[in-house]
């Protein structure tokens, strides 16, 4: 099965993340994880949509395991949707409901946005400041409105309490009374970086669940850590 890892918004494979995740099952588990650069066709002109294909042209017909952190969760949930080659997803503060939340948390953000084309935006990968187009927004509006993803594959949602870009509440609404979702709450922002050792730990115990389990599927459990 091919682990691949989904960076978020204005990431890159090379997120502290994405880089910790990859060399932790490298070494306990001899697995590749494969850091899939996802700014398609270019960070300027990012589309979700593109994502999405990249995501499934990279899988190749292939059974997988996707990590997503952020907006590259958002991509797992909606490639796992359609696509039954994915046999478990790991969501890391995903960007569920996306466009939705940038315009009821950021409305003059948005606002400039539309009215001049483009957003600046730090740049994580690179460095400085880089520029994202309006087609971004509207084409993540527009898979949106599809509905929430519908997700038949084990899920294992990590997200923190105190994340100010994407808060909890997303999560939360997503995964009530989803029996295939695991969902963990964490003391942290959105970067999560104060609990990757808990994330690494999480992803062991979850991908352990997944081959002791011949049918796929996980028992409900409470949202938050005890």
């Amino acid at each position: 099965m091919r682990w691949l890892y989904l960076h978020g918004f204005a990431s890159g494979p090379g997120s502290t993340k994405g880089v910790a995740v990859a060399e932790h099952v490298r070494r306990t588990r001899d697995v590749l994880v494969e850091r899939l650069d996802l700014r398609v066709p270019s960070f300027a002109h990012l589309r979700g949509s593109t994502m999405i294909e990249h995501v499934e042209q990279t899988l190749g017909g292939q059974p997988g395991l996707l990590i997503g952190s952020s907006l590259g969760g958002w991509a797992a949930l909606r490639v796992a949707e359609r696509n039954p080659n994915v046999r478990a997803v790991v969501l890391l503060a995903p960007a569920i409901g996306l466009a939705h939340a940038w315009k009821a948390r950021l409305p003059n953000a948005v606002e400039g946005w539309r009215r001049t084309g483009w957003l600046p935006v730090a740049d994580h990968a690179l460095g400085g400041i880089s520029r994202v187009d309006i087609g971004f927004l509207d084409d993540i509006d527009a898979v949106d409105a599809m509905g929430d993803p519908q997700v038949s594959a084990p899920v294992l949602l990590i997200h923190g309490r105190q994340d100010e870009v994407l808060p909890i509440d997303g999560s939360r609404r997503w995964a009530s009374g989803r029996a295939n979702v695991r969902m963990i709450e964490v003391d942290d922002g959105h970067q999560l970086t104060d609990s990757i050792p808990t994330i690494l730990t999480d992803i062991d115990a979850f991908v352990d669940s997944l081959a002791h389990d011949a049918t796929s599927t996980l028992p409900p459990a409470p949202h938050a850590r005890p």
